[in-house]
């Protein structure tokens, strides 16, 4: 099982431009039985690799805006490496509780009918900078790619044709994965763990596999049809989540990991 979701977080990356962290935390907390902080670190080494497989192929047609990727990745990057210093002092599960309330954001985000890039006016490139900030925030403290964020932004606040921000999105997801990664190994040093790098390694090449097939799928099926089942999933996978984390006020105090 734990196979088939490193090949499910492909999938959902190349049909999509995002997803695949979503699913990579819970398949590593409760297929593999990694603790949640070894699963958040391994998460976004995984994603930052699929993410920089998949966009090869949209480099290669010339479909990434890289201005995006300057004003609203590299800013990125500087909230990841804070995101993921952040979360030395709060405890595995209290993330883990705070990633299923992410969960439940990108199902809603996915199931709602979207607006027009018409109906939205120009945002400041200021106020991109912060976006881009949050989001990386976003990534760093609970190991999520923070695509279903990204490419709306990249669509009704950029102006990018869907197709070019799906490919800029898994460029900006790959900058801000491995920098929010690298930022990981020195935190799980200090709390005396580490990743497992043979699982981290088996996932980026099955999700590479799932990331070409996703793509592949994506230019023959209707993704409308993959959107909303993946949402149904996060939804499902949310709950199990939450309920899991039922003990979650004893963890709110800033005691650090539990594991």
């Amino acid at each position: 099982m734990a196979w088939i979701g490193a090949v499910l977080i492909g999938i959902a990356l190349g049909l999509f431009g995002s997803g695949g962290s979503i699913v990579t935390v819970p398949v590593l907390v409760y297929l593999v039985g990694q603790p949640e902080k070894v699963a958040i670190a391994g998460s976004l080494a995984i994603v930052g690799a699929v993410a920089g497989l998949g966009a090869l192929s949209y480099l290669r047609r010339g479909m990434i805006d890289w201005r995006s990727v300057l004003w609203f990745g590299v800013p990125g990057i500087l909230g990841t490496v804070g995101g993921a210093w952040l979360a030395e002092f709060v405890s595995g599960r209290f993330q883990l509780a705070v990633f299923a309330l992410v969960m439940l954001v990108a199902a809603y985000g996915m199931l709602r009918k979207r607006a027009t890039t018409a109906a939205v006016k120009a945002r400041a490139r200021w106020k991109i900078i912060v976006d881009g900030i949050a989001v990386g925030a976003l990534t760093g403290f609970v190991g999520v790619g923070g695509g279903f964020l990204i490419i709306p932004a990249l669509i009704l606040l950029g102006g990018l044709n869907p197709v070019i921000a799906v490919g800029t999105s898994l460029v900006i997801i790959a900058l801000k994965s491995l920098a929010g990664f690298a930022k990981y190994l020195s935190v799980l040093d200090r709390l005396d763990m580490s990743v497992d790098w043979t699982i981290i390694g088996i996932f980026i090449l099955l999700g590479g596999v799932g990331s070409v097939f996703g793509g592949w799928l994506g230019r023959r099926l209707p993704a409308e049809v993959f959107r909303k089942a993946f949402a149904a999933l996060l939804l499902i996978v949310a709950a199990v989540i939450l309920v899991d984390a039922s003990g979650l006020m004893s963890s709110l105090s800033l005691t650090g990991a539990e594991q």
